[in-house]
């Protein structure tokens, strides 16, 4: 069963990363999702990884499941991750609103 955690930025995102893995998940378990109206690239881009700092953006990059779409690839993808559809849908509101979803699935 997957687990879904909303934080607001790429800092609380990082804690929360850190947090998983100390509890014996890697990061091939861990799904990051940003969304951005604006733009969409890296996911580096989409956080504001400047306010962090350099070792901070290496974190991001070095997690394989990162994503920033729009729309119904992101919904897709996070029903893919283990999301339901209903929360997959939930969740992307909650990227529009400008935060981060995580999804752990082991």
């Amino acid at each position: 069963m997957a687990m879904k955690y909303t934080v607001e930025n790429s800092v609380q995102a990082k804690q929360k990363v850190e947090e998983l893995e100390a509890q014996g998940y890697s990061r091939d378990d861990i799904y990051l999702f940003a969304h951005s109206k604006n733009r969409e690239g890296h996911i580096s881009d989409v956080l504001d990884t400047e306010k962090v700092g350099v070792s901070e953006k290496g974190f991001f990059e070095s997690m394989k499941n990162a994503f920033s779409k729009r729309g119904d690839q992101l919904r897709s993808d996070m029903h893919a991750a283990g999301l339901t559809e209903a929360e997959a849908e939930a969740a992307e509101e909650e990227l529009d609103q400008g935060k981060l979803v995580l999804i752990v699935n082991k």
